[in-house]
C-alpha cells in the first residue's frame, strides 16, 4: 500500500495560514509574531510514513536547530501529514521525542511542543473548543529553543495566564467562529 506524495508547498501554506490566522491572529501565542515577521521559522514537511522515519528526521532537525544561530532559525515546525494521524499514537510519540532530546543531551537547550488536527487535552471532551488552541492542519512537532522561551516569558509578565486567556478566547470565538476562520476545515 503506497501513500500518496505529500504536497510540501500546500502543507506549508496551510500551516502558515493557520499560524497567521489562529496562533498570531487570535494571539494564542504572543511570542509567535516576532519570529514569523523576522522569518526565523523553519518549515519542514516530512514524507515519513513510519514513526521510525519521523524520529530520524526529528533528530536531524533537533541537531540542525541546536547548531544554527537563533537569528537565522529560532524555531522549527516539522509537518508530518503521512504519519501519526491518530492522536493517541501521536501523543505516545511525544515520549519518544522527549527521549531523543535526552539521548542527544539537548534537554534544557531545546524542547518539543505539539500540534495535531485532533488535539485533545487530558480530561476534555473531543469537541471542546479549548482543544482548538493546539489544533493544526497537520500533525506537527514544534521545536523550540529553551533560551527563546525563557526570554519571551520574561518579556511577557503574565506568561502563566496565556493558557487561561487562550481558553477564554476560544470560548468567545466558538466553533462557528473557528469555522469562519477556516471554512475548508482545520
Amino acid at each position: 500500500m503506497s501513500t500518496p506524495a505529500v504536497d510540501h508547498a500546500a502543507a506549508i501554506a496551510a500551516t502558515q495560514d493557520w499560524l497567521e490566522k489562529a496562533v498570531i491572529g487570535l494571539n494564542l501565542c504572543p511570542f509567535a509574531k516576532a519570529v514569523h515577521v523576522k522569518k526565523q521559522i523553519r518549515y519542514v514537511v516530512s514524507d515519513a510514513t513510519t514513526p521510525e522515519e519521523l524520529l530520524e528526521l526529528l533528530m536531524d532537525e533537533l541537531q540542525r536547530l541546536a547548531d544554527t544561530p537563533a537569528e537565522q532559525v529560532d524555531t522549527t515546525l516539522i509537518i508530518h501529514p503521512s504519519v501519526l494521524s491518530d492522536f493517541e499514537d501521536y501523543n505516545e510519540f511525544l515520549d519518544v521525542a522527549d527521549a531523543a532530546l535526552e539521548d542527544m543531551d539537548l534537554v534544557g537547550e531545546l524542547q518539543v511542543a505539539s500540534f495535531h488536527p485532533d488535539y485533545q487535552f487530558a480530561d476534555t471532551d473531543k469537541n471542546d473548543i479549548g482543544n482548538y488552541t493546539n489544533r493544526s492542519p497537520y500533525p506537527t512537532l514544534h521545536l523550540l529553543r529553551e533560551e527563546s522561551v525563557e526570554r519571551a516569558v520574561a518579556a511577557f509578565p503574565e506568561a502563566e495566564e496565556i493558557f487561561e486567556k487562550n481558553i477564554e478566547t476560544m470560548e468567545q470565538l466558538g466553533h462557528e467562529g473557528w469555522d469562519k476562520l477556516f471554512p475548508q476545515g482545520h
